[in-house]
């Protein structure tokens, strides 16, 4: 979403997706302010619904993205006739983690009609800005196929003589990156047997906040004979929400063993917070038998200092207020 005080309009970035016409005026301010010219798209959106979970679904026309379709070449006039603005592409997302392509297709399809459409009224078109979501295999089982995804760009908007933008995001960082963490203890509980893990829901939020799928791999590898059994793998916060798996298939653990939770690659870092004092992790990169801390481990200190205690609260705890 565009801000009053826009800093890509001062950056001089290649083009700022708009997501509706209220944010058209907000940029132009920004950009008269500023005295430059900010080349925009407009971001549609298309009314597909993208088949994955409904918190990571942003082209259906009761999600909050986008610009409905019959809005659209009113959009792009107004967008010419503002100051400051320079439209000249269309922009579209539809969701993210989806292992099918035909809601892309379905979507592109809409994109190539609206270009025409705007071109036939006069409008310039010369880029589109694809989006992302093409998923990743969580679970083990297949994922999309690139050719598959590449065959259905070139089918729907190969044709339209237009600059291409994707952003693939997830396929190519998801499986990348793992988050290590180290068994606590195995609880047995009345119906259920626990896991509990030094990592939490802070550390991979995906989980809790939509149900997201992971798989755990021991890092010792176990016996060839080791008998997998249902167990629910979760963190130690005080949140029954603070579960990364439930009746899962695992080979025996204990106290001290490690657990790889794997394609943490995406939104695993990024949406990790210091929630119930919990410290940020490290990151390691690693390459080959090549490793380096590239984020060091946060300190108490550090997270503390992030509060300011004011002066005139200082003040009143002195009298006793």
């Amino acid at each position: 979403m565009v801000s009053g005080d826009s800093k890509a309009a001062k950056s001089g970035v290649t083009q700022i997706n708009v997501e509706s016409e209220p944010e058209l005026e907000i940029l132009s301010e920004a950009a008269r302010r500023t005295g430059v010219t900010a080349r925009v798209s407009l971001r549609i959106n298309p009314d597909v619904d993208a088949r994955t979970h409904e918190k990571i679904s942003t082209g259906r026309k009761e999600n909050k993205f986008g610009i409905d379709l019959g809005r659209v070449v009113a959009a792009y006039a107004r967008a010419e006739a503002l100051e400051g603005l320079e439209p000249d592409g269309l922009a579209v997302h539809i969701g993210s983690q989806l292992t099918d392509v035909e809601p892309f297709e379905r979507a592109f399809k809409t994109v190539a009609y609206l270009v025409g459409t705007l071109r036939a009224a006069g409008h310039t078109v010369k880029r589109l800005d694809l989006g992302g979501g093409l998923g990743i295999a969580y679970d083990e089982g297949p994922g999309p196929s690139l050719a598959d995804y590449a065959r259905v760009v070139r089918e729907t908007v190969g044709h339209l003589d237009c600059a291409l933008t994707f952003e693939p995001g997830r396929s190519l960082v998801g499986n990348a990156g793992v988050l290590l963490t180290r068994v606590i203890l195995v609880k047995e509980g009345a119906s259920r047997r626990f896991v509990i893990t030094d990592a939490a829901m802070n550390d991979l939020k995906r989980p809790a906040l939509y149900g997201a799928w992971h798989v755990f791999a021991p890092v010792t590898q176990p016996p060839p004979d080791a008998v997998a059994a249902p167990v629910d793998i979760v963190g130690p916060v005080c949140e029954t929400g603070d579960t990364f798996a439930t009746e899962r298939p695992l080979t025996p653990v204990i106290t001290g063993d490690l657990l790889a939770i794997c394609s943490a690659g995406a939104y695993g870092a990024v949406m990790a917070s210091t929630y119930n004092a919990r410290l940020l992790v490290p990151e390691v990169l690693v390459d080959g038998a090549r490793f380096a801390v590239v984020r060091p481990r946060q300190t108490y200190d550090e997270m503390l200092a992030q509060d300011v205690i004011p002066d005139w609260l200082g003040e009143t705890a002195k009298r006793g207020d």
